[in-house]
């Protein structure tokens, strides 16, 4: 592919707006995520790794939220792009309602079968039963979270980061001393251990929800969201458009979600000393990834804007750009990982079969996060944002279920492999969407402006003159 990529100032400083925030953003989640795991680990391997697995359950609501908000943005971003602020306060109305809806569904399942769920991830009864204490915590997260979450990330489609970047600051610091007051039994606080750990995580998600909306019903100036715009429902032409492209986006984001839970049951089934070893990875995977999310998420808002604007070479010119940007930090993290990870073993209480599989393991995360990166802002980024929500739907469903979940599901529960060996069958897909997505982008199929796929008032026009110019 010939790189032609974008040498515009403007265009460097505007990814640098969204990256930014967005990656510290997910430094300090991934600060807090790493010293739960750490207090955690103090407790022992069985804590531990119960809070991964019943975490894995929480990941794949979280996910399901991602889906939601994945259509969502692609919308609002290129409304934003065309200057329509009042489908943007649709768009967020109707996001807003179907996460709503998915949370009470989440909640009502984690508080009538916590047992049953742990039971998917492992057949250890003493990591069944932490999980257990864990999750009943969690049953009151889902709400709060998921709308506060859903919010929180519309409002970078609208060019505030800064509202996410500052309720994961208060989060972090809310988060570190719930837990070191519950999971211990500090300063007169009752020791509840891993239930102590979600408790903090409940108290800090609450905080997230009352600073998001407090700031969007009565500080926001851009938007002006306000609460009317929320009780009335979007109408059905609306919530056929947004189908039309969110419905793709929820499905791949669900399945994704889905097939994590199975690379976690096939994990979690490969012993408690895997599972921990796993955990610790995931911690350094995702502190290592915090650029490259970043990057993913100021490419579709970008690319969104600009294909909103009907300027069709301009976003080929960029998603070149982002793709090159996707190798270079993809190679830095992997080089993160190589240098970070086994510092970071030392941090926790292992026995010394866990370190060695965590060594292992880790070794195989620098490789994988390569791939990893150029995928991410390829089918989070670059292709989202140019509307290409069906093929990215069938790219997920095929590498992840046809591919990567029976290799790997093979090699860790018949064959045996090691855990590293198994891991990297797991995350093969990673590879081959890496290639896949970008074949796509090269070909140019991959730009769907606003009104091919919602039929725009606002836009009409210009993709009229479009469709004429073909």
């Amino acid at each position: 592919m010939r790189l032609q990529i974008t040498r515009e100032k403007s265009f460097y400083q505007k990814v640098l707006t969204i990256m930014l925030p967005v990656a510290l953003q997910q430094a300090i989640n991934s600060g807090v995520n790493m010293m739960d795991t750490m207090m955690l680990g103090r407790l022992g391997e069985i804590p531990l790794s119960a809070s991964s697995l019943a975490n894995q359950y929480y990941m794949f609501y979280n996910i399901i939220c991602l889906g939601i908000v994945g259509g969502a943005s692609v919308l609002a971003a290129q409304y934003w792009g065309a200057g329509d602020k009042e489908r943007i306060r649709e768009t967020f109305n109707l996001a807003l309602k179907l996460t709503l809806l998915v949370s009470i569904v989440f909640a009502l399942l984690t508080g009538l079968f916590p047992r049953q769920i742990m039971m998917i991830y492992t057949q250890e009864e003493a990591v069944v039963e932490q999980g257990i204490r864990y999750l009943t915590v969690t049953v009151f997260v889902f709400v709060i979270h998921g709308t506060g979450f859903v919010a929180a990330f519309l409002m970078r489609t609208v060019g505030n980061s800064r509202l996410g970047l500052t309720v994961s600051i208060v989060s972090f610091f809310v988060n570190i001393g719930a837990n070191y007051m519950f999971i211990f039994g500090r300063l007169g606080a009752p020791q509840l251990g891993i239930a102590g750990a979600a408790l903090g995580t409940l108290i800090a998600r609450t905080a997230e929800f009352l600073i998001t909306f407090i700031y969007i019903f009565f500080m926001d100036k851009t938007l002006g969201l306000r609460l009317r715009h929320l009780i009335r429902f979007p109408s059905g032409q609306f919530f056929k458009n947004y189908l039309r492209l969110g419905a793709p986006v929820l499905i791949s984001d669900a399945l994704l979600g889905l097939g994590g839970n199975i690379v976690t049951v096939v994990i979690g089934h490969m012993g408690s000393a895997v599972v921990a070893a796993n955990a610790i990875c995931m911690v350094i995977d995702r502190l290592c990834t915090v650029i490259i999310h970043g990057v993913a998420i100021a490419s579709g808002i970008i690319t969104g804007n600009t294909v909103g604007r009907g300027e069709r070479d301009k976003a080929m010119e960029q998603g070149r750009t982002f793709y090159l940007l996707s190798i270079i930090f993809g190679l830095v993290g992997a080089l993160m990982i190589a240098v970070i990870g086994p510092l970071s073993i030392m941090l926790y209480k292992l026995t010394a079969e866990t370190a060695v599989i965590t060594r292992q393991m880790m070794n195989i995360y620098a490789v994988i996060i390569f791939f990893q990166c150029i995928q991410t802002v390829m089918t989070k980024g670059v292709l989202r944002g140019g509307g290409d929500t069906r093929f990215l739907m069938v790219a997920d469903i095929l590498f992840m279920w046809l591919v990567s979940i029976p290799l790997g599901a093979v090699a860790g529960l018949w064959l045996h492999w090691p855990a590293w060996l198994t891991v990297a069958c797991l995350r093969s897909d990673y590879m081959i969407k890496s290639f896949w997505c970008i074949a796509r982008l090269k070909s140019g199929k991959w730009i769907y402006e606003a009104g091919d796929l919602a039929a725009v008032p606002a836009i009409d026009k210009a993709i009229g003159a479009e469709e004429k110019n073909h």
